[in-house]
């Protein structure tokens, strides 16, 4: 597994290209702006993409859906709880920015202990609540790509609408820090950090 990660949109979002070196079979991650900048990578790697998979429904984590399903034919993947955001402005907070980002609706719905696979690779669905209702963190072997739910020492914002403070520290304590120290964590903004790191220095899981 491969794994190309980039800065995207106004707000810096990580945006991960995964694809399997075999049979250069991708999945795009999150990508929340400068689908220029995604689509040079996917066409520098030579990579078939298949899958677009949003953590969750903000609108810094969607803007370049519709680009990269219209310049790839991938489909859309997102937490059925989250769906609505993708075609609604105002849930996707996009309106309050002044952009007003409306995406198409997603192809498949997703589900707490689902399975993607591509290539070689094959991601579990974890949902995990609280920094949206459908929010969800992506975990393959030892890497775990978690969206707004976990952050180097710090969790996700939970003051936006649907957010829940008590659920989000309850999915991370539920479904994150029962996850060996060494899976490494790559965080929707910022760098990444571990499992094991945040279990003895992140002050909101102590």
């Amino acid at each position: 597994m491969k794994i190309i990660q980039m800065g995207v949109g106004h707000l810096g979002t990580n945006c991960y290209i995964v694809f399997c070196e075999q049979t250069l079979q991708a999945a795009v991650i999150d990508p929340g702006g400068s689908e220029e900048t995604i689509l040079y990578e996917i066409n520098n790697a030579n990579l078939k993409v298949e899958y677009i998979i949003n953590t969750h429904g903000h609108a810094d984590h969607i803007a370049a859906n519709d680009a990269i399903k219209k310049a790839t034919g991938a489909q859309v993947l997102i937490h059925h709880e989250d769906a609505k955001m993708l075609t609604n402005a105002q849930l996707n907070l996009s309106m309050y920015i002044g952009d007003g980002i409306v995406c198409q609706a997603a192809d498949r719905l997703l589900n707490d202990g689902d399975i993607i696979t591509f290539g070689s690779i094959s991601f579990k669905v974890l949902h995990t609540p609280g920094h949206t209702v459908g929010g969800i963190c992506l975990l393959s072997d030892n890497v775990l790509i978690a969206g707004d739910t976990l952050f180097e020492e710090s969790i996700g914002r939970t003051d936006f609408p649907g957010g829940s403070y008590s659920q989000l520290i309850s999915s991370i304590k539920n479904q994150l820090l029962s996850l060996e120290d060494a899976v490494k964590v790559l965080p929707g903004h910022g760098a990444a950090t571990s499992i094991g790191w945040e279990r003895k220095h992140n002050p909101f899981i102590q």
